[in-house]
């Protein structure tokens, strides 16, 4: 009887399992090695990104606790010594910021009602509602957006100046009323088309007409889109330095932007009051990032979808 010997023969190309196997974990292991090596090298860039781009709000705000004459000394000191907490009592008290806060809450609030409620209309209708030239008068409001600012700016001046409405906060809030702006257009219409239309025709069904299908369906589920266009809206509103420089005179109208422009005279500068200012108006922004930012890129994630 012939005994079957598991033993390749000589010049056979198989190979023992152990040893096949023994092959595959080695692969596994120089794969992984060079995937740790690669995610370790990405994190390494990452970090030394945001190392470069937080040096210049470290300076701020080491500048901002610093006497006026250590501010410009080299090599920078980056930990103050002294440090004086002075400056910020100092420099809110030194210009009415109190005032100017309020102020450009004002235009801020205003603004973000216009532009949420304008945008979010116009763009439901270039987003689901068919009329003729619909295609047309959306790149129309696209182009706007090649159209630079300081263009339109004496022509508006001229306008608002013939209306009485200079040195007031009209020109500043009155014309987000009227569309909100073509880049919110554009992303509000860009989440509306990501919408199932099987919602809109169920609510057809029960009886709903347009009006009611965009208050009650689209604004609800449109709510990370909305939230990305608030926060455009308020960093716009809070850091605008032409607008107000353009149609506020009085001081008692001034917004936080003029406010800060008003630590530079022509004779001296107050750097450091100016530097206390300029980081106790920052934080109402850092605020916000942490707390909308993941809002923020889940309503620029799911607006960009489809096209």
């Amino acid at each position: 009887m012939t005994r079957v010997s598991n033993v390749p023969a000589a010049g056979s190309a198989s190979v023992p399992r152990y040893a096949e196997s023994s092959i595959m974990q080695r692969i596994a292991r120089s794969l992984n090695s060079g995937e740790t090596w690669s995610r370790f090298l990405v994190w390494m860039i990452l970090l030394l990104g945001a190392v470069v781009m937080a040096l210049p709000f470290v300076w701020l705000v080491s500048s901002s606790l610093k006497l006026e004459n250590d501010i410009f000394t080299f090599p920078p000191e980056w930990i103050p010594n002294p440090v004086r907490f002075q400056n910020y009592v100092d420099a809110l008290t030194y210009k009415p910021f109190g005032t100017y806060i309020l102020n450009t809450l004002f235009i801020v609030v205003l603004n973000e009602i216009a532009v949420v409620g304008t945008a979010s209309f116009c763009a439901y209708g270039f987003a689901r509602i068919r009329f003729p030239g619909r295609d047309f008068w959306f790149a129309v409001v696209l182009s706007t957006m090649m159209v630079p600012y300081f263009v339109l700016m004496i022509p508006q001046f001229i306008i608002f100046t013939r209306l009485g409405w200079v040195d007031s906060f009209l020109p500043l809030t009155v014309p987000f009323f009227f569309g909100g702006g073509a880049f919110n257009i554009f992303l509000l219409r860009q989440f509306f088309r990501t919408l199932p239309e099987e919602l809109a025709d169920a609510a057809r069904i029960d009886g709903c007409n347009e009006f009611m299908i965009y208050a009650r369906i689209m604004i609800p589920l449109a709510k990370p889109a909305l939230a990305a266009v608030a926060i455009f809206t308020f960093l716009n509103g809070w850091n605008d330095f032409i607008g107000p420089l353009l149609y506020l005179s009085s001081p008692d109208n001034f917004t936080v932007a003029i406010g800060l422009a008003t630590f530079r005279s022509v004779m001296r500068t107050r750097w450091d009051l100016l530097m206390a200012a300029s980081t106790a108006m920052i934080v109402p922004v850092v605020v916000l990032f942490f707390f909308a930012q993941r809002y923020f890129i889940q309503g620029i994630v799911l607006s960009g979808l489809k096209g």
